[in-house]
């Protein structure tokens, strides 16, 4: 199952952060999704397999104009 994933957008993912955070931004799109950890600011890098198992849902779309 293929998931539509932009760049800013704010997911959440099954496993807890080691820092408490579940939620993460998206940096990279590709083969490989980049993400930076929205507590400490921990880089990580995910196959896209790996990230559509752990993906939960996506908290806020990038496009949202919500102000």
């Amino acid at each position: 199952m293929y998931i539509e994933i932009h760049l800013g957008d704010i997911v959440r993912l099954r496993k807890q952060h080691p820092c408490g955070s579940y939620e993460w931004v998206v940096v990279r799109v590709g083969a490989d999704i980049g993400l930076v950890c929205q507590e400490c600011g921990r880089k990580v890098l995910l196959p896209r397999g790996t990230f559509n198992k752990r993906l939960k849902t996506v908290v806020k779309r990038a496009d949202d104009q919500t102000a």
